[in-house]
């Protein structure tokens, strides 16, 4: 990890990269466009590093029955094949319990030399309880709950593993809201000492965080963007940050 560590860049955190044709890891245009800005950044010798989740049960074969009924066949596809592990693993708070992140790099190379490298998440890992262990395994699959819980592993188990591999990050970017939960990871380093906190302001500092981070947005209609209740986050996510801001 030496050779990518050396300097600061960029953390470009996508739901979905699509990285090549036999890479099942996106779904459409967002991830269609996330990777042609990270092979644009290796093409211009950029010093950016992708952060996306693995998404190993890849898309589906959509087929047909006799009745007219549509059914899904998973097409899973293995990372070991194509990228290489990382010797880190961090854990995420999910609904009280600690779930466990690991990850593979895979190198994003142009003809001119330029290298970005992306970060898979994964937590199929054996430390994991089986429902923690399919977080990463459909991209945009499950409902709200399952999606929050991909979301906490995006933002802040991507931020933790990049921290836990020695990169040093002086932008994060958020292509669509899907990793904003990056941005408790960083509010949580980003405190006001205690004297400076005066009655009814926040302790947290807003603008220190708002300053390292970037967001791009496709979607700009509410309907493209997740929304969680409080009590939602609150029993998902728990006191990892405190919600009166």
């Amino acid at each position: 990890m030496d050779a990518f560590t050396v300097q600061e860049r960029i953390a470009y955190f996508s739901m979905e990269i699509a990285l090549s044709s036999d890479i099942p890891t996106y779904s459409g245009g967002l991830g269609v466009l996330a990777g042609d800005t990270l092979r644009a950044a290796a093409d211009c010798e950029l010093t950016m590093v992708g952060v996306t989740l693995a998404s190993t049960r890849g898309y589906f074969r959509q087929q047909i029955d006799s009745s007219g009924w549509q059914t899904e066949q998973e097409e899973p596809w293995e990372p070991a094949a194509f990228a290489r592990q990382v010797d880190a693993q961090v854990c995420v708070p999910v609904e009280g319990r600690d779930v466990w992140v690991g990850g593979r790099i895979y190198p994003v190379e142009k003809i001119t030399g330029g290298r970005v490298p992306v970060i898979l998440l994964d937590t199929d890992l054996q430390s994991n309880e089986t429902a923690d262990r399919e977080l990463t395994h459909h991209l945009y699959g499950g409902d709200t709950v399952y999606r929050l819980k991909q979301e906490i592993v995006l933002g802040i188990g991507g931020a933790r593993m990049l921290d836990a591999l020695g990169f040093r990050i002086r932008q994060y970017h958020m292509n669509e809201g899907h990793s904003a939960l990056l941005a408790l990871h960083l509010l949580n380093r980003h405190v006001h000492p205690e004297q400076d906190v005066h009655q009814g302001e926040s302790r947290y500092d807003l603008p220190a965080v708002r300053d390292r981070c970037n967001f791009t947005t496709h979607t700009p209609v509410e309907a493209g963007h997740d929304r969680f209740g409080y009590d939602r986050v609150q029993r998902v996510l728990g006191s990892f940050v405190d919600l009166a801001l």
